[in-house]
């Protein structure tokens, strides 16, 4: 998949989402990389930050450079983040990891269908 295509998903994605509002959708080419960024709102108010960098490698390959998927409440307290920033090397996927709430556990890079599968189940089960 090149970057044009996965970009599209991702915006395929977010915007099909009736339970959403998409508050900021940007993709800023820079000169290694392109990044992407999302600010999405649930209906109970909680938020999701997102933070992506992807390069292109060849024409149809791209690989997932740095990326944060900041899950929040409606008050600003942290649920989950994913992320790979490299501070946690004594783990098993470094730099891959999750903080949830204040805890730091071992995981694999998630795609966004992950994390928006695993926002759904914590908002929707009482529904």
């Amino acid at each position: 998949m090149n970057s044009y295509s996965y970009f599209i998903r991702l915006e395929t994605v977010l915007r099909s989402r009736q339970d959403i509002n998409l508050e900021i959708f940007e993709i800023t080419p820079t000169p290694v990389a392109i990044d992407f960024k999302s600010e999405v709102y649930f209906y109970d108010g909680s938020h999701l930050s997102i933070f992506e960098r992807i390069k292109q490698v060849g024409k149809r390959d791209i690989i997932r450079i740095r990326y944060k998927f900041h899950y929040q409440d409606v008050d600003g307290n942290l649920i989950f983040r994913y992320d790979n920033a490299p501070h946690h090397p004594h783990l098993a996927t470094f730099p891959d990891h999750k903080h949830i709430r204040n805890d730091i556990i071992e995981t694999e890079s998630p795609d966004l269908n992950d994390v928006l599968a695993e926002i759904d189940s914590l908002i929707y089960t009482d529904q």
